[in-house]
């Protein structure tokens, strides 16, 4: 039989316990240096730009994007600058100044550009994409592509992207993307639906609530979803898919992507009534999509090349539609 000194085993047990400590700390070390080594990305602040030419130019074009209507829209004095033709500002659609999630944020975009727009049937530049919310949005004409405006929209959405990895498409895009019904979204219901969560803030009319001065234009407070002032009928937020999901992550006011307020029939039936609301018309929409199969499904102007007509594609269902796109895509035999 081997006798083990005492005072031997404990000092084996506690070589053994620092040894053990030591691989514990080790691991977590490493563990630490693989998560600083991935940073999550977040929105620059435009805040802690430098005062030179370029944070001048940065503030400029979020100050165009926040005030719209005070520097470009309709009722500026200069008639050479009223390139809207309304009194929105652009983060009335593009929220919190184009950096909320789900809200239509613009950053993370300038290097996807340029980039084939199915619309027009050709590759489209960040510029021909500003003039886009800038003739259908903001229901206006297009802006010089070196204008001192565009330059400073450019310079702005740029700065929203410093930072973002190459080739990285960012979380939160877009409006977000939630079930589709499988009948289609109802206006009747939605009307009653406005009228609970929506009525107080954009009016029994659809127009908003307009703030100003005697002698200043200070936009909307609340912005009108319908009725003169409001964005045309070739603009994204007239389509329902968009809309339906903008007001599901974004709105009664305050409402975040993580806890929306709205069920998901709400949201569709509620944004079937704005759709189907009196706007401007905005010329030429049938020139839009040289590919007719290349068109959205929820597009609320023709021409159609899947034999579903105008209702359907304004209200869905959307399933049968894309079924029949996809089969004519493959060369199937038409309906």
């Amino acid at each position: 039989m081997v006798h083990r000194n005492p005072f031997v085993l404990l000092c084996l047990w506690t070589v053994r316990a620092v040894a053990a400590v030591a691989i514990a700390i080790s691991a977590t070390d490493a563990g630490r240096a693989q998560t600083v080594s991935a940073p999550v990305w977040t929105v620059p602040e435009v805040g802690a730009l430098p005062d030179d030419d370029h944070g001048r130019l940065v503030r400029r074009g979020r100050d165009l994007i926040t005030a719209t209507y005070a520097h470009i829209g309709p009722e500026v004095p200069d008639s050479a600058k009223r390139f809207a033709g309304n009194n929105l500002a652009c983060s009335n659609c593009h929220l919190e100044a184009g950096t909320k999630k789900f809200g239509l944020p613009v950053f993370g975009l300038v290097e996807l550009f340029p980039l084939y727009s199915a619309r027009l049937g050709a590759e489209i530049t960040i510029e021909d994409r500003v003039n886009a919310c800038m003739s259908r949005s903001m229901n206006g004409r297009a802006l010089p592509s070196d204008s001192p405006e565009m330059r400073a929209f450019v310079a702005y959405i740029r700065f929203l992207s410093s930072g973002v990895p190459a080739g990285k498409v960012l979380s939160g895009l877009g409006a977000g993307s939630m079930p589709e019904l499988d009948r289609a979204a109802d206006p009747v219901r939605g009307k009653a639906i406005y009228a609970n969560a929506c009525l107080a803030c954009h009016n029994t009319d659809g127009s908003g609530i307009r703030r100003s001065l005697p002698t200043t234009d200070l936009g909307y407070m609340v912005p009108p979803l319908w009725g003169p002032d409001s964005f045309n009928d070739g603009a994204g937020m007239a389509r329902l898919i968009t809309a339906a999901n903008f007001v599901h992550f974004n709105m009664p006011h305050g409402t975040g992507y993580l806890n929306p307020q709205l069920t998901v029939e709400q949201a569709w039936d509620v944004a079937a009534y704005m759709i189907s609301q009196p706007r401007p018309a905005k010329a030429g929409l049938d020139k839009d999509y040289p590919d007719l199969l290349a068109k959205p499904v929820d597009a609320p102007y023709g021409p159609y090349a899947d034999g579903f007509d105008r209702q359907q594609h304004r209200y869905g269902p959307f399933a049968p539609i894309r079924a029949e796109h996809a089969k004519k895509q493959s060369g199937a035999a038409p309906k």
